[in-house]
């Protein structure tokens, strides 16, 4: 077990904050001075930001003169089809200095940056950069959007509450362009005989917390729903309120569009490596040391772009949000490659989910109201629209990663659908994907906040299947801990890096990893 170092920062001129930081892209912008440095005096900043607001009112209640449609076909499509109702945002040019930079634009980085923009305005530069601007290979694109407060620890209970109001109440952050297809037909979890008493402990917590759901026994799972085969199943949680899924990447278009309208930065280009600048003001002492030579903090990213051209990027501050890539990141970082409190890694690594397109259309399968269901094994269903289609999943473990999607739903995964719901046993497979998202090898639970040795690095990552609705909650925790100095309305600090460094493991049980 490791030790905290001490950090101090010796008394001398006093340094700037990361929110007292002004820095100039070159240009002479409003409120800059003759030689393009920002005028940094309150009393004009202040004033600066309150006419830049009543711009906004202002644009927000006229309606600007739309663009001819030869003048910019791209610009004018996504105007018609993405509109924001809020400020426009700026073209993505290359930033060379930001206040804050985001690792990862994927829905974890896109909510980081939507927090940051909504709270501070042009009181924050924000860059968000992006290696796979299509989202591909992204987390989201295996995502069945569900949305469920069904877990043990309280803070992933109290996160997908907020979640869900959040997106039942979409159309106050995004406006009603991009629906974001919520569907409130619940949850239904089972369990065994060996995780029977967990699962009623929780759903006690879950309730006293604000989330609805009812324990069920096997008579009245089978008697409620007709289809369902409860073979070795004990107990069953099913909600009452609050949960179903939704549409994931509308989530992920809304928030990165709303990020953009009010400013955020996203630049597609991989993160290369860091530039390090030391710190005499700051001092390590203990077995948290890192460096004998003294402090060094994260002072530039350089970034490869899709020319392979390589740019230098300086910032305050710095958030790994890169999904399955965020251990690179820190790599990248010296994290887990250092001494003291740099020899503990960021355990994130990758693992598999398979997706499969189901139809059938026998009249005894699940009716409409069907709740997304859990199984014993770990895999899940529900149903996708109106005609008898359905989604399927299930999280491999590593060793079971296989590549034939389709063979290894024929000889793993249908043999156990079938046995639950033996409707299903000669369903039509439709179609089939596959695809990573983040899991903490550590303790099956997410990162977030400070990295106890960086003064100016946080960590947003590892939230593994619940990650996509949980990231309204982390962008807005994040954006508390930089605007604010401290969490504001979660209390998310036993989900910090420092467990790591302490080995005090946060357990979720009721992961959907």
């Amino acid at each position: 077990m490791l030790r905290y170092a001490t950090v101090t920062r010796l008394l001398r001129k006093p340094a700037a904050t990361s929110m007292q930081r002004a820095y100039s892209n070159g240009t002479n912008k409003e409120g800059s001075g003759a030689d393009g440095q920002e005028d940094n005096h309150p009393i004009r900043r202040t004033l600066r930001l309150l006419g830049n607001d009543m711009r906004r009112v202002k644009e927000f209640f006229v309606p600007k003169d739309p663009l001819p449609e030869d003048d910019n076909p791209k610009e004018a499509l996504a105007q018609s089809k993405f509109k924001f109702k809020g400020q426009e945002g700026p073209a993505d040019e290359f930033q060379t200095h930001c206040d804050v930079l985001v690792v990862g634009g994927g829905t974890m980085g896109s909510s980081i940056a939507y927090w940051l923009k909504e709270k501070a305005r042009n009181g924050l530069n924000v860059v968000v950069v992006e290696k796979d601007d299509t989202y591909a290979k992204s987390s989201t694109h295996v995502s069945v959007g569900a949305l469920s407060q069904q877990f043990s620890l309280p803070e992933n209970i109290q996160m997908s509450l907020f979640g869900a109001d959040f997106l039942r109440n979409s159309g106050e952050y995004f406006g009603e362009d991009i629906p974001m297809g919520y569907t409130p037909h619940g949850q239904l979890t089972l369990a065994n005989e060996a995780d029977a008493a967990i699962l009623k402990q929780s759903s006690q917590l879950q309730n006293e917390l604000g989330a609805r759901n009812e324990l069920l026994s096997p008579e009245r799972l089978a008697s409620r729903f007709p289809w369902l085969r409860t073979k070795d199943v004990a107990l069953g949680c099913l909600s009452v309120e609050r949960e179903g899924w939704f549409d994931s990447w509308a989530l992920l278009a809304n928030l990165r569009r709303a990020a953009s309208g009010y400013g955020a930065h996203f630049v597609h280009g991989e993160l290369k490596s860091f530039e390090f600048q030391s710190q005499a003001d700051i001092i390590v002492t203990g077995e948290g040391g890192a460096n004998a030579g003294g402090y060094e903090s994260l002072d530039k990213a350089v970034i490869q772009l899709p020319d392979g051209t390589e740019r230098s990027l300086k910032f305050a501050l710095c958030i790994i949000a890169a999904g399955v890539g965020s251990s690179d990141v820190a790599r990248l970082a010296h994290i887990g490659m250092g001494r003291g409190m740099l020899q503990v890694p960021l355990p994130i690594a990758p693992r598999k989910r398979f997706l499969y397109a189901l139809n059938t259309q026998a009249e005894e399968a699940p009716s409409l109201g069907m709740p997304m269901l859990v199984d014993t094994n770990g895999s899940f269903i529900r149903r996708d629209g109106l005609g008898g289609q359905y989604i399927y999943g299930y999280n491999a473990e590593h060793a079971e990663a296989a590549d034939n999607e389709l063979a290894y739903f024929e000889s793993k995964l249908r043999p156990a659908l079938a046995e639950r719901l033996p409707v299903f046993a000669a369903a039509e497979v439709a179609g089939s994907m596959s695809g990573l998202y983040d899991y903490n090898v550590y303790d099956e639970n997410g990162i977030v906040g400070p990295h106890p040795y960086y003064h100016n690095l946080y960590i947003a990552s590892g939230f593994g299947g619940q990650g996509v609705q949980q990231a309204p909650a982390v962008g807005r925790a994040i954006s508390e801990l930089i605007i604010d100095g401290q969490f504001r309305t979660l209390d998310l600090s036993r989900l910090s890096f420092d467990r790591l460094i302490v080995d005090k493991p946060m357990f979720e049980y009721n992961a959907l990893n």
